[in-house]
């Protein structure tokens, strides 16, 4: 991220109300010590990714075990953004959870949070604004995303998994597919395909498709060659074809 303004913008991200209301007091008393403004408060990383979008902050006070969407995979999506947030994650994981972000030199607080620690953590984003490496954050990563992220026009895109229907390797992007639209991502579909196999279904060398989008499977004449095996989804026009490599999926399905 660029160098933060003399007064940095902070978010302050947990999805407990009274969580949130005791970083504000700390905040309130580091004031002699460091000069900020308070840009707004969100009760999960979803809220928080969204108000990002609208109100560019440079500091981020971001709870880690939230509902919707953790900090983990906020974390990850904004570092999408021209310029990323510096994000300090605060935590009540176990010892050997935040040996992890020691040895990464991830930022965080304990919690309960104390005004020393804080005020340290706020300090040292000044002298290392960097933003976290998003390969770090993949690494602490225990559950598959909800939403993937594009970045459209400097801000940062949420595509809920949920409403994908296919992905589409094609050149150096993944075309994602939804109902209304498409999107582009840089992303590897070996990856994707690891991460939410549970949820999608490769059929081809190329494409991944969403177990809940098929209707059925048919076979259809060819042209040329041999009649092939196609996908006929629940809500899109398209027919993927099925692989031969990946028939086998027809019978398991």
């Amino acid at each position: 991220m660029s160098q933060p303004p003399q007064t940095p913008r902070i978010l302050i991200v947990d999805d407990e109300a009274p969580a949130r209301n005791r970083i504000k007091d700390l905040l309130d008393d580091c004031r002699l010590n460091f000069t900020f403004e308070l840009a707004g408060e969100a009760a999960n990383g979803l809220q928080a990714v969204n108000f990002i979008n609208l109100h560019p902050v440079e500091i981020v006070l971001l709870d880690i075990r939230m509902p919707v969407m953790d900090g983990i995979e906020a974390a990850r999506h904004l570092q999408k953004l021209p310029a990323p947030p510096a994000v300090i994650f605060t935590t009540a994981l176990e010892i050997h959870a935040v040996d992890a972000f020691e040895l990464n030199a991830v930022d965080y607080l304990l919690k309960p949070i104390r005004q020393e620690r804080l005020l340290t953590a706020l300090q040292k984003v000044l002298v290392n604004p960097a933003a976290m490496p998003n390969a770090v954050l993949k690494g602490l990563s225990v559950r598959a995303r909800t939403h993937l992220s594009v970045s459209e026009r400097e801000r940062v895109q949420l595509v809920a998994v949920g409403d994908i229907r296919y992905m589409r390797a094609e050149l150096k992007y993944v075309t994602l597919k939804t109902t209304e639209r498409e999107y582009l991502l840089e992303e590897s579909l070996v990856n994707l395909e690891e991460e939410f196999s549970e949820r999608f279904l490769r059929i081809h060398r190329n494409c991944l498709v969403a177990r809940d989008a098929v209707a059925r499977f048919e076979k259809v004449a060819s042209d040329v060659g041999e009649p092939h095996w196609v996908v006929v989804l629940r809500d899109l026009p398209e027919r993927l074809p099925v692989s031969r490599r990946q028939q086998y999926v027809i019978r398991e399905f």
